[in-house]
């Protein structure tokens, strides 16, 4: 890891946001045919075929249009949902059209940049000036994501201000090697969040049982965090824990800086369960498929409705504490035979944060619709959680594999793009240290 003094500061972007939000030649829009809009029911046949709006970012100039009002805004302002961008890659502008359609936030984690960073020459100035300067291939890799992250981040800062805080942020993650080190952790988020130094930015933590500790420690020195990697209540109601442990270690007189999301991941526990049902292989069992991400997000939402009341949590508020609001996370449907935004349009609530990939993003623009569904029914959520565990899934068990799986896949992500690197940094001809 780079140190602290030697990381450049990226220059901020000088148009301010209302005068960036003109077309973009790096961004386009395009309308073409959706195979898989359907409405959200796993029992529905597909509708026809219909245009959807395409958002992403942008691999050549173009000649791009502003976005004007989309359902996005309805989601915020009527139901206080806030869409967030689950991609992020340079041009950082590509990002404009997604404001102006009412994205409110940007989600980064190591596959992401290994994409961005991999597949784009757009980071290859930077990194031969890095290279040439004498850093190794890691730290040249810490640069350009801190840019990124920097640039991003003014993008939003008009929101992050006309919200006092509540919103606009991007956030970042620290290396996944550290997925089992709590005291690493601690100190990498420390040293993103100092070399960063943006208000609306948070540092991303992974909520594995080493770092649930992580959380409370750096939630007590004053910095907000994004805790990744939920597939459990269980885990999800240690995070919360983490949380109020920290503000209430944290010794600050004003704790209304000092925010926090808990991204719980969806679609990847149907494909887990999924599995796990076709094996069983009853009438019973197949009828669950598809069904046990949205049933136990809505059981989450009903913890953090009970985890953020009472005595404890209003003598935190008194100091100007903020809810460590819900985030759903990995919303892209995986199973081509599910409704295209199985894993938006169900879990619709206020306080909470939808991170949405190209996908789910153009599904739910172009064919979604903006209606209070979280908590719609917890009575059949609560019936399906249990139904499945009466047939033997075991839900310790799912979160733990997702859990190794989600962090090993990050980990193989994270290395590739260092390899990488490694290679570009021979193709233009550098010597690596």
């Amino acid at each position: 890891m780079a140190s602290i003094s030697k990381v450049s500061t990226p220059i901020p972007l000088s148009a301010s946001l209302s005068q960036s939000l003109r077309p973009q030649k790096c961004f386009f829009i395009s309308f073409q045919p959706s195979i898989n809009s359907k409405p959200y029911h796993l029992s529905s046949s597909p509708h026809p075929l219909k245009p959807s709006l395409r958002v992403k970012c942008s691999q050549t100039g173009g000649n791009g249009i502003a976005a004007k009002r989309t359902v996005l805004h309805d989601l915020y302002e009527k139901e206080g949902q806030s869409p967030w961008y689950d991609n992020l890659c340079r041009p950082v502008t590509d990002l404009l059209p997604l404001i102006a359609s009412g994205v409110r936030g940007v989600t980064s984690n190591p596959a992401i940049f290994q994409k961005a960073i991999s597949s784009s020459d757009a980071y290859n100035d930077q990194f031969r000036e890095l290279v040439q300067a004498g850093k190794d291939i890691e730290s040249a890799y810490w640069e350009l994501v801190v840019k990124d992250i920097q640039d991003a981040s003014k993008l939003f800062e008009l929101i992050y201000d006309q919200t006092d805080g509540a919103d606009g942020y991007v956030s970042v993650e620290v290396s996944p090697r550290l997925a089992d080190d709590t005291e690493g952790t601690v100190e990498a988020a420390k040293w993103l969040h100092k070399v960063v130094s943006r208000p609306n930015v948070y540092i991303k933590i992974p909520a594995t049982a080493a770092c649930v500790p992580s959380i409370k420690e750096v939630i007590a020195n004053g910095i907000s965090v994004n805790v990744t990697l939920i597939f459990s209540l269980a885990r999800y109601e240690a995070v919360i824990d983490a949380y109020l442990d920290g503000l209430e270690a944290s010794g600050l007189d004003d704790l209304s800086r000092v925010t926090s999301v808990a991204s719980f991941f969806v679609s990847r526990v149907d494909t887990l369960i999924d599995n796990l049902l076709e094996n069983i292989g009853t009438p019973e069992a197949l009828s669950l498929r598809g069904k046990a991400a949205v049933a136990q997000a809505a059981l989450a939402y009903q913890l953090y409705r009970k985890k953020f009341s009472g005595p404890r949590w209003e003598a935190l508020v008194k100091k100007g504490a903020k809810k460590q609001r819900l985030l759903w996370a990995s919303t892209s449907v995986k199973n081509p035979a599910y409704p295209d935004t199985l894993y938006v349009a169900p879990l619709i609530g206020p306080d909470t944060v939808s991170t949405m990939p190209d996908q789910a993003l153009e599904a739910f623009i172009d064919h979604g619709t903006v209606s209070r569904t979280i908590d719609s029914n917890a009575s059949e959520a609560e019936g399906i959680y249990n139904a499945l565990e009466k047939l033997g899934i075991d839900w310790s068990f799912v979160g733990d594999q997702l859990e190794v799986e989600g962090v090993d896949s990050f980990k193989k992500s994270f290395d590739s793009l260092l390899d990488s690197l490694q290679e570009k940094a021979t193709s233009l001809k550098l010597v690596s240290l």
